[in-house]
């Protein structure tokens, strides 16, 4: 069973509704890095008021989401202008978090997504 979406029809039906192609590049990869962002943040635990008893710790999955974050940011900060610091400063601080809730912390140019980034400390 198939259905036929009429994309302009859901697009007319809410006018805040954009068409992916009208979506400046800039916009897409910011908002692809706010949630990866969101998603690390998460799983480190920092949205709880004490992260290493966070019911959403997982440090396989942070390192996984950083690392990929990390990606994204070193392969786009020509094009983020004004954005990248921004971003670039959050992919840091999870980094730094995330060194800190590790019991064996990597060493230095080890930790997530530190082969694109270089060694946080």
């Amino acid at each position: 069973m198939s259905e036929n979406f009429d994309v302009d029809q859901n697009t007319d039906a809410n006018p805040d509704v954009r068409e992916l192609s009208e979506v400046p590049a800039v916009e897409v990869i910011s908002r692809a890095a706010v949630m990866l962002m969101s998603s690390a943040a998460e799983k480190l635990g920092l949205s709880d008021a004490d992260p290493s008893s966070s019911p959403y710790l997982d440090l396989d999955e942070a390192r996984r989401v950083i690392t990929a974050l990390a990606g994204l940011v070193t392969a786009s900060v020509e094009y983020l202008g004004p954005h990248a610091g921004p971003i670039r400063e959050g992919l840091q601080a999870l980094q730094r978090a995330f060194r800190e809730a590790s019991l064996h912390p990597d060493e230095p140019g080890k930790g997530p997504g530190e082969k694109f980034t270089g060694p946080v400390y």
